[in-house]
């Protein structure tokens, strides 16, 4: 499995040839095998990266496509070289999203009675249907979580719906390591790094990680809650855009929850249709 690096630049300005190498030594890609991946000569790259040579703007996005740095990543490749950045940071909600929204929207409501949840590069929530939230406060009280809500801090804090959760250690090894997996371009980005920290900083969190990043696993996280007299096998599953060309969309990713088995699916359609159950029971 490919390991995630941390993409932490040098404080001062950088040109665009060193911040090039330094996608490149990231993916551990000699200036041969990028300069047959481009179609631009092996002498080329070395100017590019030395700075003998200032990059066009055709060039630094065949090295980028080629290294797949990510999009938010690029900007300052483009604006180091003299150039206006090239990829939009824009919001759901802006007028040039709305076929976006549209479709997300439509895929949410799909997928009731079951929870589906929208999440930024930091597993911030955007967005989810009505059976998300309806489902987490049959657990516990979402009026009080910050917002943006954060589905990692909500799984392993202790007021929160960790103590719903059976095989704890196994889920909490398996969501450190999908952080690291999921980063976006296989890199840690200081946020992410920062939000690993604060994960750690939880009590009783399996102490050494590392080793589980290394270890295969299940082909998905399997989430087990204990809701009174129902055990509630889940699992998710992942959708995020094609050839996304804003920040944003490549960034984002729908997480949408299933019943691991047909015993599950009845307990959780009986479960969510009590009226008997009140917030952390």
């Amino acid at each position: 499995m490919t390991k995630a690096f941390s993409a932490l630049q040098p404080s001062h300005p950088t040109t665009a040839g060193t911040q090039l190498r330094h996608w490149r030594e990231i993916r551990g890609k000699p200036q041969l095998e990028l300069a047959l991946d481009t179609g631009i000569s092996q002498k080329h790259v070395s100017f590019v990266e030395t700075g003998r040579s200032t990059p066009s703007r055709q060039m630094i996005i065949d090295i980028a496509d080629a290294l797949q740095i990510p999009l938010r990543e690029r900007n300052p490749i483009f604006v180091a070289a003299g150039y206006a950045p090239v990829y939009r940071d824009e919001p759901l909600d802006a007028p040039s999203m709305q076929s976006i929204d549209r479709a997300i929207k439509r895929v949410l409501r799909q997928h009731d009675p079951f929870p589906a949840i929208v999440m930024d590069r930091y597993w911030n929530v955007i967005e989810t249907n009505t059976s998300a939230p309806a489902f987490f406060s049959r657990f516990i009280d979402l009026s009080v979580r910050p917002r943006p809500r954060n589905l990692l801090h909500l799984m392993f804090d202790p007021e929160g719906m960790r103590p719903f959760l059976l095989c704890w250690e196994e889920t909490a090894l398996s969501l450190l390591w999908r952080v690291q997996r999921e980063a976006i371009g296989q890199v840690s980005d200081e946020r992410t790094q920062m939000l690993l920290a604060e994960l750690m900083a939880y009590p009783d969190i399996p102490q050494d990680p590392r080793s589980s990043l290394e270890t295969p696993v299940l082909p998905m996280i399997p989430l087990r809650f204990r809701a009174e007299r129902y055990t509630l096998n889940l699992f998710s599953m992942i959708t995020t855009v094609g050839t996304p060309q804003t920040i944003a969309v490549e960034e984002m990713r729908i997480e949408t929850m299933f019943p691991a088995d047909e015993e599950t699916e009845g307990f959780y359609l009986d479960f969510m249709s009590r009226n008997d159950i009140g917030s952390g029971n």
